[in-house]
C-alpha cells in the first residue's frame, strides 16, 4: 500500500536544481537520496521536462523498475508504443493541452499549471497497469527563458475506477500538486454510467427517440437524464459538455 508523503520535497528539489537549468544534479545531494528513496517505496518515477524544447532534463531512477526503461534513455515515443491502446487518444489529448499551456505561460512570461489524468501503461512485466500521471508547470527567466514541467508518475492500481470514469485535472490549484488520495482520485466527471452512455451517444448524433429506442427506454426518461446532465455538469447545453469531455480526453 502506498506510504503518503509531502510533495513539498519537489519544490525543493526545484528550488536546488533551477538555477542550473535542472542539468547539474547530483545523485549523492540528500534531496535526490530522499526524492528517489519516497518515489521507490512508492511505486513512483518523476521527470523534469523542458516543454518548449520538448527535452527530458532529469528522469528518476525508479522508472527501470516500472517501464522497463532506463531513465538515460527515455524519449516521448516510449510512452507512444507503451500505451493501452484504448488509451492512445487520450495520451495525445493530454499532450495537446500541456504544449498549448505552455505557449499560453511562456508568452505571458508567468505563471504555472497543474494538470493531472490516469492512463493504461504496459509495465516491465509486460502487464497493463494503471498510472497516475501529475504535470506541474512553470515559467523561469533562468536560467534561460523557459516553461520547465516536473511531471510525477504514480501507479495507482490499487484505485478502482467506476466503469466509463477517468480521473482528469486541468488549473492552477496547487494544492492538487500532492500524493494521490482517493479524494484527488476522483476527480472526474460525476455523470452515472447511464447518463454518460446517454452522452455517448447524443454526441454520435442521436435524438432522444433514437436513444430511447436503442436503450429501451422510455422518452421520458431519457429526457429526464438530459435534464440531470445539464443539472450536475452545470453546463446549458449537453453540446458544451461533449466539447469539454473531448478536450479533457474522456470522450
Amino acid at each position: 500500500m502506498p506510504n503518503p508523503y509531502s510533495y513539498s520535497i519537489f519544490f525543493d528539489f526545484i528550488e536546488s536544481y533551477l538555477p542550473s537549468g535542472f542539468l547539474k544534479i547530483n545523485p549523492d545531494d540528500p534531496i535526490m537520496l530522499k526524492l528517489e528513496k519516497l518515489t521507490g517505496e512508492n511505486d513512483q518515477y518523476f521527470q523534469v521536462f523542458d516543454v518548449g524544447q520538448m527535452r527530458f532534463l532529469y528522469t528518476s531512477k525508479n522508472i527501470f523498475n516500472m517501464l522497463g526503461v532506463k531513465a538515460e534513455d527515455i524519449n516521448p515515443g516510449h510512452y507512444t508504443l507503451l500505451i493501452h491502446p484504448d488509451d492512445e487518444e487520450r495520451l495525445g489529448q493530454a499532450r495537446a493541452r500541456i504544449y498549448k499551456m505552455e505557449k499560453e505561460i511562456f508568452t505571458a512570461q508567468k505563471g504555472s499549471a497543474l494538470t493531472s489524468y490516469n492512463l493504461r501503461i504496459r509495465n516491465v512485466a509486460g502487464n497493463y497497469v494503471n498510472l497516475f500521471v501529475q504535470d506541474y508547470m512553470f515559467y523561469s527567466p533562468i536560467p534561460h527563458k523557459a516553461v520547465f514541467l516536473i511531471q510525477v508518475v504514480t501507479n495507482i492500481n490499487w484505485f478502482k475506477f467506476r466503469k466509463n470514469s477517468f480521473h482528469h485535472y486541468v488549473g492552477s490549484n496547487l494544492s492538487l500538486f500532492k500524493f494521490p488520495d482517493d479524494d484527488l482520485l476522483h476527480i472526474s466527471h460525476n455523470l452515472s454510467d447511464r447518463e454518460f452512455e446517454i452522452v455517448k451517444l447524443i454526441e454520435s448524433g442521436l435524438g432522444s427517440k433514437e436513444i430511447a429506442d436503442k436503450l429501451f427506454l422510455s422518452i421520458h426518461t431519457v429526457n429526464t437524464h438530459r435534464s440531470n446532465i445539464l443539472e450536475k455538469s452545470g453546463k446549458t447545453q449537453i453540446s458544451d459538455l461533449i466539447y469539454e469531455l473531448k478536450e479533457i480526453g474522456l470522450l
